[in-house]
């Protein structure tokens, strides 16, 4: 598959991204009350926003300049920003959430998922992690 005229680097920010997007939908903070029922809230509320700053981030910085070749300083460091806000905002909503309720409010699986992308983001920006090249050698 074509790769759409991005550049591996972006591309796979990107994905990242989107990922961290999904998690916002995801439950966030889950509330059991026993045999009188529960609920969940997604990460599109309070401390989420932070995350969502930081996806808004990431993609801008991917679809600024030239989508064929890696970023430049100045996108990478606002990808990097971006990935960043995704943790943070995510981080203080667990914090948030854990300290809430005495057990009865729990953090849901969305904020592990938004964790996870940013920090997966962020490495790989960083060249902690390693995306293979997928070209046969010749």
């Amino acid at each position: 598959m074509e790769n759409l005229g991005f550049h591996k680097q972006k591309l796979y920010s990107l994905i990242a991204a989107g990922v961290a997007l999904i998690g916002m939908f995801l439950p966030w903070a889950t509330i059991s009350m026993g045999g009188y029922g529960g609920g969940s809230v997604n990460g599109l509320h309070g401390e989420g926003f932070i995350s969502v700053l930081g996806i808004a981030g990431v993609a801008v910085a991917c679809f600024m300049g030239d989508k064929g070749k890696t970023f430049d300083d100045m996108y990478k460091k606002v990808a990097l920003g971006g990935f960043g806000a995704i943790i943070a905002g995510a981080v203080i909503a667990f914090l948030n959430v854990s300290g809430k309720g005495h057990g009865i409010v729990k953090p849901g699986f969305g904020i592990y998922i938004a964790v996870l992308a940013g920090v997966a983001g962020l490495l790989f920006l960083l060249g902690i992690i390693k995306v293979p090249d997928n070209k046969p050698k010749a």
